[in-house]
C-alpha cells in the first residue's frame, strides 16, 4: 500500500488524522510547523514528536514532497518547472524574477476541460484535479521558493473547477499555523465560474483576476466556449456586488489579438462593461500557439488600446512578455513532454 502524503493538509484535517491515530489533538499543529514552517523532507526529522509516534506514522504517511523533474531557464531569469504528477501526467510552474518582487506562477489542473481557443492547456484535455499539496509543492520544492514574494494561480487549468483543492491550499498558504503569506500577494485567476467565484470571493481574501479577453457576447463565445455558460456581464455584476475599495484588487486580463479584439468598438464597450468598478486591465501579448489561426497585436496598436482604454478612465497596464525563448506560456512545456512520452510508450523515435 503507498504511503498517503502528510504535505497538503490542513490543521483540521491533520486534527481528524492524529485522532484517528490515537494520538493527542496538539500532535497536528507539531506537524503543521514542521510541514509549513520548516524544511523537514521526512517524519523522521519532525523531532518534537516522540521516536514511537515518528514510526507509527511513517508506516501509513509520509512528507509526500515531490521535486521537479526539468527546468528551463531564459535569458530574463525566468524558469519553468515541470513536475511530475504520475504516469504520463505533467503539470507547469514559472519563477519570474523582478527587480522588486519574484512572482511564482503555479497550476491548479492537470490540462483543462474549458477549451479556450488561445490556449496551449486546453489542447491537453482535462487529465485531473491537483491536490492542495501537489498546488503548494510547486512552491515549496524549487529552490528559490524562500524568495518568492508573489503567488499567482494563472498556470494550467481553471482554478474554480477546482475549488475545494485550492481553497484548501489558499488556506495553507495565508494561515499563521501555515506558511503565513499575506493574501494580498496572492492572486487567483478565472475565466469566469460564477458559482465557484462567489464562493471563493466570500471565503477567501486573495486577489482575483478575470480572464476577460472581449467585452462582446459572441465574439468572447467564439474564443472562450464558458460565455455559453457564464455571460462575461453576469461575471461583472456578481463582482460588483463585493468591496474591493480596500487592498483587495480585482484585475482583468486582456490577451491582445491582432484584428480581432483590439479596435476602437472594444475600447468603448469595454468601458461600458467595467464602468465604475475599481479594477485594473492587464493587456496581454499573445504569442502564437501550434494549431491556432490567431496573431497577437501589433505593439503600436497595443499601446494605442492602453492608451485609449486609460483615457475612459480605466486604469490599464502592459505586462511584460517573460520566458519567450524557454516556452514559458502555460501548457506548451508540458504538452511537448507528454507526446514525447506518449511516443516512447509506442516504441517511435
Amino acid at each position: 500500500m503507498s504511503k498517503k502524503p502528510l504535505f497538503g493538509l490542513t490543521l483540521q484535517q491533520l486534527t481528524t488524522l492524529v485522532t484517528e491515530e490515537g494520538l493527542p489533538k496538539f500532535t497536528a499543529k507539531q506537524i503543521a510547523d514542521w510541514l509549513y514552517k520548516k524544511e523537514v523532507t521526512s517524519i523522521e526529522q519532525m523531532t518534537n514528536l516522540s521516536l514511537k509516534t515518528r514510526e507509527q506514522l511513517s508506516e501509513r504517511y509520509t512528507v509526500g514532497l515531490i521535486n521537479p523533474s526539468k527546468v528551463s531557464e531564459s535569458t530574463d531569469g525566468t524558469k519553468k518547472y515541470l513536475f511530475p504528477t504520475d504516469t504520463l501526467k505533467y503539470i507547469e510552474a514559472a519563477y519570474i524574477p523582478e527587480a522588486d518582487r519574484a512572482t511564482l506562477c503555479v497550476s491548479s489542473q492537470v490540462g483543462c476541460k474549458m477549451g479556450c481557443l488561445f490556449c496551449m492547456t486546453g489542447k491537453q484535455g482535462f487529465q485531473g484535479n491537483l491536490t492542495a499539496g501537489e498546488i503548494i509543492n510547486q512552491l515549496r520544492s524549487i529552490p528559490e521558493w524562500k524568495k518568492v514574494s508573489n503567488l499567482v494561480y494563472m498556470g494550467m487549468g481553471e482554478p474554480f473547477d477546482n475549488l475545494e483543492n485550492v481553497l484548501a491550499s489558499l488556506e495553507i498558504l495565508t494561515s499563521n499555523w501555515g506558511m503565513g503569506m499575506s493574501p494580498k500577494r496572492i492572486t487567483v485567476s478565472t475565466i469566469g465560474v460564477i458559482p465557484a467565484m462567489k464562493e471563493f470571493l466570500e471565503k477567501s481574501s486573495c486577489h482575483l483576476a478575470v480572464s476577460l479577453h472581449n467585452p462582446f457576447d459572441e465574439e468572447r463565445r467564439s474564443i472562450m466556449p464558458i460565455q455559453n455558460v457564464y455571460l462575461i456581464k453576469d461575471v461583472v455584476d456578481e463582482i460588483r456586488k463585493f468591496d474591493f475599495s480596500g487592498q483587495r484588487r480585482v484585475s482583468f486580463e486582456y490577451i491582445m489579438f491582432d484584428g480581432i479584439n483590439d479596435t476602437p468598438r472594444h475600447v468603448k464597450e469595454m468601458a461600458r462593461l467595467l464602468n465604475g468598478l475599481k479594477c485594473r486591465v492587464n493587456l496581454i501579448r499573445f504569442h502564437p500557439i501550434p494549431d491556432t489561426p490567431l496573431l497577437g497585436t501589433p505593439d503600436d496598436k497595443l499601446f494605442e488600446f492602453r492608451d485609449a482604454l486609460t483615457a475612459k478612465g480605466i486604469f490599464t497596464t502592459v505586462r511584460a512578455s517573460r520566458g519567450q525563448d524557454i516556452q514559458a506560456a502555460c501548457g506548451l512545456l508540458s504538452t511537448k513532454e507528454l507526446v514525447k512520452k506518449q511516443r516512447e510508450a509506442k516504441g517511435e523515435e
